[in-house]
């Protein structure tokens, strides 16, 4: 298989194990471009990327621009926060006007669920969706399935234990369907106030002990505790999620296993990892971060591929 069987990214729900293993695939050999010394290739030359952050982020933004400019696009950065939305231009309206201007991609990250497949319905654009509300942020879980491939080897039959607040995480959510279409198995941990209601539908095995999750798994992805997404108070306190969530040099010590540990950040430290475990020898971390820009960069470009076939058809 050569090219993707979807038009869009939405989300790893609509994604089959094929898709997933083409994406790494071509992720491997861009990974060999952006460590060679001219780091920039022409595959996107004639193609104008429009990023639409109606969300702040920093690091999934500059991960998809550097993509991009890897790739040779033309690049547009369009933030909400001072754009015509405030004035109540709506989404399709913000779109259609980016649209006229003839761009062919539209990466986006929305507050709300949903908003990138209502896109993809109503404009006519390749769509790659960089995280709707508390839904899904494919990319992301498409770098960490490459990470812990690249550091294990494959994925089929490893256990990853996904830590910390599942009920607000776009993160976790893609990564439970990422790493099961990988045939890994995974658990999810956390405090039973941050675990949403229809977790075990989802088929993942359900721990409120960080000890016995880590005991259990190969590799532990830390999830940050997203204030900005809530709304009551989930937890007593800081320091008392960090005492039963945080993990720390000692309790890895403590375990007497390799496990790797996993980040998608920014990172609390101090909070659901200790410094020294962030920067120490089980963390993957940095790694991650590379690994994002030749995951965006390889599905950018089998996204642009795929349009570009069709329409020569």
């Amino acid at each position: 298989m050569s090219e993707l069987s979807v038009n869009h990214l939405l989300g790893i729900k609509h994604l089959n194990p094929q898709d997933i293993e083409l994406i790494f695939k071509t992720a491997d050999q861009f990974k060999e471009v952006i460590n060679r010394p001219i780091k920039k290739v022409p595959s996107l030359r004639d193609i104008t990327v429009a990023n639409l952050f109606f969300e702040n982020s920093t690091r999934t933004r500059l991960s998809f621009e550097l993509a991009e400019k890897r790739l040779s696009a033309d690049v547009v950065n369009f933030s909400a926060s001072s754009s015509s939305v405030k004035k109540g231009e709506t989404l399709i309206d913000t779109v259609n006007n980016i649209l006229a201007m003839k761009v062919d991609l539209v990466v986006m990250r929305h507050p709300n669920p949903g908003a990138a497949v209502f896109l993809s319905q109503n404009v006519n654009s390749i769509i790659v969706n960089a995280g709707d509300g508390a839904h899904e942020h494919p990319t992301q879980a498409l770098l960490d399935a490459f990470s812990i491939r690249e550091k294990w080897g494959e994925l089929k039959g490893k256990r990853i234990a996904i830590v910390g607040d599942i009920l607000h995480s776009r993160v976790a959510l893609s990564n439970i369907f990422c790493l099961q279409k990988l045939g890994a198995e995974v658990m999810v941990c956390g405090p039973t106030t941050l675990m949403p209601k229809y977790i075990k539908s989802l088929g993942v095995q359900v721990s409120h002990d960080l000890t016995e999750a880590l005991e259990w798994a190969d590799v532990a992805n830390m999830l940050r505790v997203q204030h900005e997404r809530q709304d009551t108070r989930y937890f007593p306190s800081i320091r008392e999620y960090a005492r039963q969530y945080g993990v720390t040099r000692e309790l890895l010590d403590s375990l007497n296993k390799e496990i790797t540990i996993m980040h998608p950040g920014p990172i609390n430290r101090g909070v659901e990892i200790s410094s020294d475990v962030a920067d120490g020898d089980h963390s993957i971390i940095l790694q991650q971060v590379e690994n994002g820009v030749a995951i965006r960069m390889a599905v950018l470009y089998l996204l642009a591929a795929k349009k570009q076939m069709e329409f020569s058809a």
